[in-house]
């Protein structure tokens, strides 16, 4: 990624170009790419390819003002910190789903990141609700965000656990990995019927004062108030997705029936 590309991706999440690559910048970077760069799978059901390329995702987020999912998000922004100065490894881990059981390998992607001055950093701006700021990757107590507390714990393997509220989020591996590492599971996620992605529509951002979500016709914001849920119209569908996302489609996307 050039100068004029990481200042239009800067311009994109409305963060200013750091002047070192020190922890301070690198938390106003996960914070503001949160907040602008959804959370989304809805290419998955407008029938448009995902290509794990850092060219082709820079493309899509900040040429089409898309967002993505881990895979897109995490490592679009891994390039973006690389132009910044920070080194940037790309760790491959497993969601921990509610029966305790991980995902497939390469299920998702997170980002070790250095700073100038040699701290270690856990960046995940693809997980959906997560941490607002990066975790320190060798921290093993209690770590308190916004988002909630979360603690990076090691396990007798070599692996990392990062659990939140004391509830395993994901299993990480420490080994560094490349961003085509991951397609064969990219392609898993999008198209098999045990997916998630695959049957169920997502876009969602933190907002200052919670999250803001669309499934499929479900508008819902939470903040510390409550929740509130909306069911919009057909007519309502696309305004939100440029409204709430600033994301403009051509069309809505729908979940295609699985086939028989």
């Amino acid at each position: 990624m050039d100068f004029s590309q990481a200042d239009a991706y800067l311009a994109r999440t409305g963060v200013e170009r750091p002047a070192a690559a020190d922890a301070a910048s690198l938390r106003a970077l996960h914070l503001g790419h949160q907040m602008t760069v959804p959370f989304e799978n809805l290419s998955i059901h407008l029938g448009q390819d995902i290509v794990l390329t850092e060219e082709a995702l820079y493309e899509k987020i900040v040429g089409a003002r898309r967002g993505g999912f881990c895979y897109e998000l995490n490592g679009a922004f891994g390039a973006l910190l690389r132009s910044l100065g920070y080194s940037v490894e790309l760790l491959a881990a497993r969601v921990i789903g509610e029966d305790g059981r991980p995902g497939p390998p390469y299920d998702h992607l997170a980002l070790r990141v250095r700073t100038a001055d040699g701290e270690r950093w856990l960046a995940d701006v693809g997980f959906g609700r997560h941490s607002h700021f990066p975790l320190r990757y060798d921290e093993r107590g209690e770590q308190r965000d916004p988002g909630g507390t979360f603690r990076v714990e090691e396990t007798p393997d070599g692996d990392l656990v990062v659990s939140r509220g004391g509830v395993p989020q994901y299993r990480l591996e420490q080994r560094p990995r490349q961003l085509g590492d991951f397609e064969a599971t990219c392609w898993w996620q999008r198209t098999s019927p045990t997916s998630h992605f695959r049957t169920s529509l997502i876009c969602s951002r933190l907002t200052e004062d919670g999250r803001v979500s669309l499934s499929g016709r479900s508008l819902v914001r939470t903040t510390a108030a409550g929740r509130e849920e909306h069911h919009l119209s057909e007519a309502e569908v696309l305004p939100a997705y440029r409204t709430h996302f600033g994301i403009t489609l051509d069309r809505e996307p729908s979940v295609a029936p699985l086939a028989a």
